[in-house]
């Protein structure tokens, strides 16, 4: 463990999963603890797994410029907010910062890839830059917007998901760009146009992969119909994958965090929103309250509940409570599938220190990947991805607001019983 980073995660020694005590007491607990001790614990231990690992290191053998890392630091920002742990924002300035030069260079992004997933850390860069004053923050993300300006496009002005993937847009795409795209322009003025730009992304998604049958969005699209996974006629993919749909509902409740309130295009995004739950808690697994890795076939050989999907739809449902973009109606739902996690998805060791199991670690479009079901299910299961990881803290923090504010206190009625 190197000096600077064993700075960041010291306090493990020294506070442990005892800083959960500081946390105000829950109406409902999941297996012993709340929900915010939850993400604090599960916080703590990828700190201590990963240490400095998520880090640029001159020579190689250091982390890489990845949306995985720009969620998970996120999800650390986000729970400072609630804890006010200064380990959170010190490792997520030292993961991130380390890539980013005086200057405003990125060590590892290559904007002539035109990838979308690269724009995904840039949320950290934002909100560490509205931190600490840092102009180097400012350069960096002033960088990536810019490939915002240049991204190919469809006939309709939908950005590709990468160079190579062409004519192609994927609902993970949504959520890597879009957020970044509407905090930036925000953050720093930028005309209409910007916004416009933001509802038109997820307007043409949701136009070519919403499926009024099912409620739920293909993972995804192709204009030009030619890849082999392509329906001839639609040119959507030809399954429902549970982490694409959910970094929809992610990119879409976390956009309207920084929409104008008074734009035009807000209803329409609250209304996309609106159907993503709606397809998502229909097909909520009546005994786990989780999600499979191909949502609509639970019943099929293979098909798995899937830890990175089901912290998602958790996330998004209980934001979309808590802001008032969806009723409470929600809430049964949300709380069974959040107990579903902690007591089938979430392991403690002897040490205390706590794991997300049945993580799908990663799954795409083209390439050898057909979109099949068969597909979906030979992609390997791990532990504690940061897919999952990261989402897992954001669900945490989202169902502690929704049970514990006065503004969105839920009944006793409304939470099953805690089993432990």
């Amino acid at each position: 463990m190197t000096a600077r980073a064993t700075g960041i995660v010291t306090a493990l020694a020294l506070v442990g999963l005892s800083g959960c005590s500081t946390v105000a007491p829950s109406p409902s607990r999941f297996a012993g603890a709340t929900p915010l001790q939850w993400s604090v614990r599960m916080a703590d231990s990828e700190m201590a797994r990963r240490d400095d690992k998520l880090m640029w290191k001159e020579g190689g053998g250091g982390g890489k410029w990845d949306y995985t890392t720009g969620l998970f630091t996120l999800s650390l920002l986000r729970l400072d907010e609630r804890v006010h742990d200064p380990r959170y924002q010190a490792f997520a300035a030292a993961a991130i910062g380390s890539f980013i030069t005086p200057d405003g260079s990125i060590h590892g992004y290559k904007p002539e890839e035109y990838s979308l997933d690269n724009m995904n850390p840039g949320r950290t860069v934002l909100e560490l830059y509205q931190l600490t004053g840092d102009e180097r923050y400012r350069k960096a993300a002033d960088r990536l917007r810019q490939q915002l300006d240049v991204q190919p496009r469809t006939s309709e002005g939908g950005f590709w998901h990468k160079q190579r993937y062409p004519h192609q847009m994927w609902l993970d795409g949504l959520y890597m760009a879009s957020p970044f795209y509407t905090e930036y322009a925000s953050l720093f003025h930028e005309p209409t146009a910007s916004f416009d730009d933001v509802a038109r992304q997820i307007r043409l998604v949701a136009a070519h992969t919403y499926d009024p049958v099912s409620g739920l969005f293909y993972h995804g699209w192709d204009e030009s119909k030619q890849q082999t996974w392509a329906n001839k006629e639609t040119g959507a993919s030809p399954n429902f994958w549970g982490r694409a749909i959910g970094w929809y509902g992610m990119a879409l409740v976390d956009v309207l965090d920084y929409f104008p309130k008074d734009h035009p295009a807000r209803p329409e995004i609250i209304a996309t929103l609106r159907k993503l739950c709606a397809g998502v808690v229909k097909h909520q697994d009546p005994a786990s309250g989780l999600w499979y890795q191909v949502v609509d076939q639970g019943g099929r050989p293979g098909n798995y509940l899937e830890a990175s999907a089901s912290s998602m739809f958790v996330y998004a449902l209980a934001k979309s409570v808590n802001r008032g973009y969806v009723s409470r109606d929600y809430a049964p739902a949300i709380v069974k599938g959040y107990r579903g996690i902690i007591e089938k998805l979430v392991t403690v060791d002897d040490k205390g220190n706590v794991s997300l199991t049945h993580c799908c670690l990663v799954a795409g479009l083209g390439a050898g990947r057909d979109g099949s079901y068969e597909y979906y299910l030979k992609e390997p299961i791990v532990e504690n991805d940061l897919k999952g990881v990261g989402p897992f803290i954001l669900a945490g923090i989202e169902v502690h607001d929704m049970l514990t504010s006065p503004r969105h206190a839920t009944s006793s009625s409304e939470i099953p019983p805690d089993t432990h």
